[in-house]
């Protein structure tokens, strides 16, 4: 796992610009605290900061190839988890190789198959190209978005980066935010493509751009699609549990320590199942997967359900631990640490942007800092829920007959951020959800014969996997990298996405409960306590400290008359959340302090021009 940056051109000579590339590669540090390096040449400028993972010698970047008198030049961040099997192929072809790392089969795999090597990879993976022999980059990432890419038209060719700040950190491209990048922030809606930055986008999921002398392309190499499900219930179990543990087992790989994240939910408990015994397949009974959970100090005595939450999660976690033979840990955080000011602003400078999920992101921030004292790679349950129906709204006769995205019927606009009426008057949310829910219905794949009722599942279940878990891939990768920790997500595994989308939803219920195909997986791996459990999401605080800090927090931020701040945020619309009292701020008004706050630290970090 890494950071890519770099620069194409074909308007001036890059060979002279290493400052400018070195300040781009110096933004992606945190991401790759082991190993940096950079290569130019007229055209191109490309940078790399590496995590070491697999092959910690050889696996240097950029990696560069000569092939027909010219070079080809690969940065790189990601697994390709069948590497193993591409390397015997390209070394039947006759492709030498000197490392042991993924990214040298990656580089030969593109001198053999040019961009088609797309459809050969399993993984996770962000990666550029530059092709001397065609005067070409290729940006290209992975199906399901797992790693980030954004890249800018700008400075006379094309800018790249993991992450928008090494774009941001190129002397002639502004920090700019226009109407269209507030409402990619604060409608909720978790469009791919535009970011909140003017001028930056992201290269789609599944997609490759390539910049060459004729201009800038784009195309799709993958997309879920509709196709008949002919595999009996007994068949598509067993078909099902193979993928999961294939994808399990070769997400194992690595040459450095590894762990899990095990909330105690279905999910995770299966996976750190999975690992533990495959652990013990391969280095002996004795050896223990280390598991992760978090919690806080209090949450047992001050917890309370809500809609997202029925129980907290540390004593079935403890208990999944117990269970699978795990080497698990809770990690608890206390109020002072979730409201310091350099733990926040730290989070948002991960995010690059003012939207989160305040207290869940902060925790989940210090979590992987933990983490990170003792394993370079963790696995995550992430993605169960949208590959096998685990969410309400799947289950929701409001949800399933709401004509909008369902998770703004838990949510909306206004808990988001109470806009200021003149800015939200601009903005026009309403339209541009309404609009945006057409378009999103509108690719959604068809499957002929499907009735109206099996039609609507596959709609949530296309939103849900295209923008609401694209949102929680985003999360889990900023928050990680910025201490240096490789996630990786098995569920989002191509084949089992593929297959599972294609399987009936009766299928998908067929014990009457949720999740019914994953529950088969997990007869037999986890406690009967986390088969009955239902679907929690991530732990937030109930501690009142908390909330008092927060309150003052956005008080503070909020003081100065004059604040870009406050021509964005309706401070009348936030006051009520102020002058509660703490034991009684209910977390979605919370939410809404915390993302004063967040503004206030993003719009001083970054200093953005603001258009409104």
């Amino acid at each position: 796992m890494c950071g890519i940056t770099g620069w194409a051109s074909f308007d001036r000579d890059l060979r002279s610009e290493h400052q400018v590339i070195e300040a781009m590669v110096a933004t992606m540090t945190p991401r790759g605290p082991d190993a940096g390096g950079r290569w130019l040449d007229a055209h191109a400028a490309i940078g790399h900061r590496r995590l070491a993972v697999i092959d910690i010698i050889g696996g240097q970047q950029p990696m560069v190839a000569e092939s027909a008198g010219a070079e080809v030049v690969l940065t790189y961040s990601g697994e390709v988890y069948n590497f193993v099997e591409l390397r015997d192929e390209l070394r039947r072809l006759g492709h030498p190789f000197h490392t042991q790392s993924d990214t040298e089969v990656l580089l030969r795999a593109y001198l053999e198959w040019g961009e088609e090597v797309v459809h050969r990879l399993n993984g996770m993976y962000a990666f550029a190209v530059w092709d001397q022999r065609r005067q070409s980059l290729i940006l290209v990432r992975d199906r399901l978005g797992i790693k980030p890419l954004y890249y800018s038209q700008a400075a006379g060719g094309v800018l790249f980066g993991s992450e928008p700040k090494a774009i941001l950190a190129h002397p002639e491209v502004e920090p700019r935010v226009d109407l269209d990048g507030i409402r990619e922030a604060y409608s909720l809606l978790f469009n791919t493509g535009p970011s909140v930055w003017s001028g930056i986008r992201e290269v789609l999921p599944g997609s490759v751009v390539r910049f060459d002398r004729s201009g800038l392309t784009e195309r799709t190499y993958w997309r879920i699609e509709a196709r008949p499900h002919t595999d009996d219930l007994p068949t598509t179990l067993a078909n099902v549990r193979h993928l999961l543990v294939d994808s399990a087992h070769r997400q194992l790989e690595a040459d450095v320590p590894r762990c899990t994240l095990l909330s105690g939910g279905l999910d995770s408990t299966v996976l750190t199942a999975l690992l533990n015994r495959e652990i013990q397949h391969r280095e002996g009974p004795g050896e223990r997967i280390r598991s992760f959970a978090v919690d806080y100090h209090d949450q047992q005595e001050q917890f309370t359900a809500d809609v997202l939450r029925s129980s907290p999660d540390a004593p079935f976690a403890r208990e999944a631990g117990e269970f699978i033979g795990s080497d698990h840990h809770t990690i608890l955080l206390d109020p002072d640490r979730l409201l310091d000011p350099a733990n926040r602003q730290a989070v948002v400078i991960a995010r690059d942007s003012p939207i989160g999920v305040g207290d869940m992101d902060t925790s989940l921030y210090l979590l992987f800092g933990e983490i990170r004292r003792t394993s370079t790679v963790a696995l995550s349950g992430e993605a169960a829920d949208e590959v096998f129906g685990g969410y309400p709204w799947f289950h929701s006769p409001q949800a399933l007959a709401a004509d909008t995205f369902p998770w703004l019927l838990v949510t909306n606009d206004r808990q988001a951020m109470p806009l200021h009426p003149d800015l939200s008057a601009k903005l026009r949310l309403r339209e541009f959800q309404a609009d945006t829910y057409r378009d999103a219905l509108a690719a959604v794949p068809v499957h002929d014969g499907e009735s109206p009722e099996e039609r609507r599942v596959r709609e949530l279940l296309h939103l849900s996997l295209t923008r609401w878990l694209r949102q929680l891939l985003h999360r889990k990768d900023r928050l990680s990298m910025a201490v240096g920790l490789e996630v990786r997500v098995p569920y989002c595994d191509h084949r089992l996405v593929e297959y599972v989308f294609n399987a009936p939803w009766a299928m998908k219920t067929y014990d009457g409960r949720e999740k019914s195909l994953l529950r088969s997986v997990a007869h037999g791996l986890v406690p009967q306590s986390v088969l009955d459990r239902l679907k929690n999401h991530y732990p937030s605080t109930h501690d009142v400290r908390y909330n008092r800090g927060v309150q003052q927090q956005a008080a503070d931020a909020l003081k100065d008359p004059h604040s870009v701040l406050r021509e964005i945020v309706d401070v009348d619309g936030v006051r009520p959340a102020l002058e509660v009292p703490p034991e009684k701020l209910g977390w979605g008004h919370r939410l809404r302090l915390e993302r004063v706050i967040d503004l206030s630290l993003w719009l001083g970090y970054y200093n953005p021009t603001i258009v409104l």
